[in-house]
């Protein structure tokens, strides 16, 4: 029953951390309401466009330092694999589907991330260094973004120690990252995404 009690708490927890708006807060320090800057996302790469480097940079180290810490909170307390990856997957909604926000977010995947450089930093790394050649090859962030999600599953599967609640808990957040990305996606089907390096416009 504590063990019942801990994991609904730190799952709230873990909501909650996500709900933090990283890209928000810091586009605020610049002036500027990144919800008013063009795809209107709180996430590093609207970031990126509407302010630059530096910005985005913070960004992208404290999303998935949201998702580091939401994943560490249940292991350090002993909680089993379902108790850790129920944080993982609520970090992660918290993020992308923010109660404080009404229910707008970010894609989720840096937090995405976080959560999995705790639960198996292998695979996350190897992730992370797919969807950056994705990146640096195509342009687009977006399809860096979906394929090192997607890659997440399949790389846990290939390995020789995963777990029910680890290859879940990857479908989920792949899963997510596709819906989150369903305008993207549109985009570069169509050939409108923009690569990287754009500049945006204030939304009117």
């Amino acid at each position: 029953m504590l063990d019942v009690i801990l994991g609904a708490v730190t799952t709230l927890i873990a909501y909650f951390l996500g709900t933090i708006p990283s890209g928000l807060l810091v586009a605020r320090l610049r002036g500027v309401n990144i919800q008013q800057v063009g795809s209107g996302n709180i996430g590093a790469t609207n970031v990126l466009r509407a302010l630059g480097v530096v910005p985005a940079v913070i960004v992208v180290i404290l999303d998935p330092l949201k998702g580091a810490i939401a994943t560490l909170i249940p292991s350090l307390l002993g909680i089993g694999p379902w108790g850790v990856a129920l944080a993982g997957l609520a970090v992660v909604l918290g993020n992308s589907f923010n109660i404080l926000l009404r229910l707008r977010g970010g894609k989720g995947i840096a937090t995405s991330i976080g959560v999995f450089l705790v639960i198996d930093p292998l695979v996350a790394l190897m992730c992370i260094v797919l969807g950056v050649f994705t990146i640096l090859v195509s342009r687009y962030v977006s399809l860096g973004s979906l394929v090192g999600m997607v890659a997440l599953p399949l790389f846990i599967i290939v390995s020789a120690t995963w777990a029910w609640p680890e290859m879940l808990l990857a479908a989920a957040l792949a899963a997510l990252a596709i819906y989150r990305h369903r305008d993207n996606i549109r985009r570069l089907l169509a050939g409108e995404e923009r690569r990287l390096g754009e500049k945006v416009a204030a939304r009117h």
